[in-house]
Formats: C-alpha cells, structure tokens, sequence
C-alpha cells in the first residue's frame, strides 16, 4: 500500500474549510483521495479504510449468529467507511451514526464524499444524529447490539480534549449502559493500548480482545472489542 504522507504524495488542496464549536475542521484533497483535518490534526483518509471496515465486521462477527437485525450505532461518519461497510451487510438492523460536525455530514450529503457513502446514507435503515457522542451516550435512551466507535485517533491520543471522558470509567460505563445485554464494544485506535484493555475489564467488560491491521506507516491499527455481560 503506498503511502500518500510519504516525500513523493501528492500537495493536499484544501476543498472546503469551516469553523464550527468545537475548532476548525478541513476537508482536503490529495490526488484521488481526500483527508479530514481537524483543529490542524490529521484524522483520517480515503487512502484505504481496512481498520474502519474491520472495527464493523469484528462487531458482527462477536454477535450471536442468531441475533435478529442487530442494531449498530457508528461513532464518527468520517470519511464514511464504517457507515458503508455496514449498509452493504444485510444482516444489521438499524443504523444510527453520531457525527457532531455538520461540516463532515455536509461533505457527504452534498458534497465530494457523497461518492463514497450516498447509497449507504439513502439506506432507509440508516439514521444521522448531528449531536456529541459522549453526550449522547450520557444522555440517549436507546440501547444498541453494537457501538463502533471512532470519534479521534483513539484512547490514548483524543484530537479533542472532550473527548477524553468517553475512555474514562464514567464514559466507558456510559458505552456499556447503552448497550444490549451480550451487545458488543469496538473502538478504533491509531495504536495498541495496553492500558485501554484494562479500563475495559475495569469497567465490566468482558472478553476484551484487540485486532491489528498492518498499514503502510509502521504502528498498526487497531479495533479493542469487549463485551457487556449478558447478566
């Protein structure tokens, strides 16, 4: 896999750039693919997308076989992998997505990220919540058989500081609140996080586990699962 950051990528054009309440968030181009930059922080790119399409396959594969149309709720639309992966899976259920920039849902209803996720946010299973994730888990109702989570660049390196909270005991027991009993956590991580496993397993999960993908720049990628117990 070629490396788009490395001395011979492409020059990133900026497309689209806003301020909104939580800092700047930039769109850019580099060649064919685009980036998300967020306060002047890469976030994520369209160069590949194998982690984010994992973080939805390993959630289903950690459900029971014969659960019926299980529901997912997608932290961060991003660049719009996760979403599409599970619309393509006729298996899940409903399909909620917590994205609290407008700028992000606006590039992909209505502008150039609407070639990657159109079908996938016209899928009548799919709904967008234009809220914070921390504070919708905090405050939602809804239970979910799923959360696949990828709101920064994971546990131990958050591109904003609010959302250090939803790796705290507080907000992981928020995560496991919203969750169905046997329902499934998964959170992408730039990196391996030892210490993350173990929040985990402190905070009532069980069957905590990490999935590595290999990506061009060295550090895998990550997806740490864990379970909320079925009592």
């Amino acid at each position: 896999m070629p490396d788009i950051h490395g001395p011979d990528a492409p020059t990133p054009v900026t497309i689209d750039r806003r301020e909104g309440p939580y800092g700047e968030v930039a769109l850019r181009e580099r060649g064919d693919d685009f980036e998300i930059i967020a306060n002047g922080c890469f976030l994520m790119d369209t160069s590949d997308g194998r982690s984010e399409r994992l973080l939805i396959d390993a959630a289903l594969a950690a459900l029971p076989a014969d659960r019926p149309a299980p529901s997912v709720l997608i932290g961060g639309l991003g660049v719009g992998f996760s979403l599409v992966r599970a619309a393509a899976e006729p298996r899940w259920g409903r399909i909620v997505v917590v994205e609290r920039e407008q700028a992000i849902v606006d590039w992909h209803r209505q502008g150039p990220l609407a070639r990657i996720s159109g079908a996938a946010l016209a899928d009548p299973r799919t709904a967008v919540l234009t809220t914070d994730l921390v504070t919708h888990l905090r405050t939602a109702t809804d239970r979910y058989d799923a959360l696949c989570l990828d709101i920064d660049n994971g546990p131990d390196w958050t591109v904003t500081e609010d959302n250090t909270s939803l790796y705290s005991p507080a907000g992981l027991a928020d995560c496991r609140e919203r969750l169905t009993p046997g329902g499934v956590l998964a959170v992408w991580s730039a990196q391996p996080s030892p210490d993350f496993e173990q929040a985990l397993r402190g905070a009532g999960f069980e069957g905590v586990r990490t999935e590595e993908i290999p990506v061009a720049r060295g550090v895998p990628d990550v997806v740490h699962l864990a379970l909320r117990p079925k009592q």
